[in-house]
């Protein structure tokens, strides 16, 4: 459905994109991940025939994205990050306007904004301006200028970017039920979403490929070592100089601790016997132990190690 080729972006001598590979088949939901910078939206904006790149392919839905752009628009639903609304506008109608200039036929139209706005969640206020809209409900209008003409395939950024933890929810479920239907990209900050909602991860770093897999794979790939949280009652720097002296300890840290108390990370070389290291150290000084636990390896972990590694630190 979407095929990536050795893209490449210049803006004079700096690269937006180097050398990009990926796909996304039919039906697939992407996590397209990476830093600030990383040319994430240089290539979401290349994949909706936005601008062109400098070489390489872009192949969307059977059509070249440089030859036949016009093909691709009409295939291909676009949520940039800063949504482009019309604040004066009635929801209804400007969904309506949209579907216009998108090609749905005059005759479909009213029938293709009522169903989007269902699909959408907009029923409630498509009579109010959208300037009157709750951020949520602008983000919901968003969405829906992208699936008005019922696109097989989505490209969102950051589609819950500034939204509060409830509408973040409410976006996620109308995106996992969008994917039912359709190929979707998902460009987002906030890993966990990307953890529930995607089958596999695309991870860019300086615009380059650093990780495509599954969000499973990735974490599984990555396991080499072992991390355990402690909380520990007791002077926090001597127990952190202790705890460095366990064998086949590759760092501590500091954590969040809700009760103000002192709690560590402590990470560990695969195959490190972790608790046997830490537990005589804890007794020797005797210090209170109220907690002791493994920490699984998260997306986000996965994620800081890869881009960190890409960028020699």
């Amino acid at each position: 459905m979407i095929e990536v080729e050795d893209l490449t972006k210049s803006y004079g001598s700096h690269l937006g994109i180097d050398g990009l590979t990926f796909s996304a088949q039919k039906g697939e939901t992407i996590g397209f991940l990476g830093p600030n910078g990383a040319g994430k939206t240089t290539t979401m904006r290349i994949l909706t025939c936005f601008f062109p790149a400098t070489s390489g392919k872009a192949v969307v839905a059977g059509y070249d994205c440089f030859e036949d752009s016009f093909e691709v628009r009409k295939r291909v639903g676009y949520l940039p990050e800063s949504v482009p609304l019309y604040g004066d506008m009635i929801v209804d109608d400007y969904l309506a306007f949209v579907a216009g200039i998108k090609g749905v036929e005059s005759k479909a139209v009213k029938q293709t904004v009522t169903r989007t706005m269902g699909d959408c969640g907009l029923d409630a206020v498509a009579g109010r301006p959208i300037r009157e809209l709750s951020k949520g409900y602008r983000q919901r209008v968003g969405l829906a200028q992208a699936l008005v003409n019922d696109p097989e395939i989505l490209i969102l950024d950051e589609p819950t970017n500034g939204l509060d933890p409830k509408q973040i929810k409410e976006i996620r479920k109308l995106i996992s039920a969008l994917a039912q239907q359709r190929t979707i990209i998902l460009s987002t900050h906030i890993l966990p979403e990307v953890s529930m909602v995607c089958e596999r991860v695309v991870i860019i770093n300086k615009g380059k490929l650093v990780a495509v897999d599954s969000p499973e794979n990735l974490t599984a790939n990555q396991r080499d070592s072992s991390r355990i949280f402690l909380r520990i009652a007791g002077d926090g720097e001597q127990i952190i100089k202790a705890l460095r002296e366990i064998k086949g300890l590759k760092k501590v840290d500091p954590a969040p601790a809700a009760d103000g108390g002192n709690a560590f990370i402590v990470e560990l070389a695969d195959g490190a016997d972790g608790e046997q290291s830490i537990l005589p150290i804890i007794v020797s000084n005797s210090w209170k132990l109220t907690e002791m636990r493994s920490v699984e390896t998260s997306l986000e972990d996965v994620f800081i190690q890869l881009v960190t590694e890409e960028d020699g630190v």
